[in-house]
């Protein structure tokens, strides 16, 4: 019996065309690893582990563990990216701020 935690994985993995070892690989993890997460209950994440994955399917740690499904995959794309905003230095941020703004005045 899967979990939501495993569902999740699962799913955003296909999405992305990864195969078990192609995750395992870009996590630094197993495949048996990947595997038990997705098909374990309960399955037994290390938070090292689960935020590298989160990494590589281009979402958070937050989204992976929220079993009542209050936060959507979009939301948990923005958080990610906003947390990689943070941490770019202040003449890269200000590009990205140019650019939106550019963005905005076509609309």
């Amino acid at each position: 019996m899967s979990t939501a935690l495993g569902d999740k994985i699962r799913r955003l993995r296909k999405e992305r065309g990864f195969s078990l070892d192609k995750l395992a690989e870009l996590s630094e993890s197993s495949k048996s690893y990947i595997w038990e997460l997705e098909n374990k209950n309960p399955p037994r994440p290390s938070a090292d582990k689960l935020a590298k994955i989160a990494h590589q399917l281009d979402t958070t740690i937050e989204y992976l563990l929220d079993e009542g499904e209050s936060l959507s995959t979009e939301d948990a794309a923005d958080a990610k990216f906003y947390r990689q905003y943070r941490q770019m230095d202040e003449a890269t941020r200000a590009k990205i701020r140019k650019m939106v703004k550019l963005w905005g005045d076509d609309t």
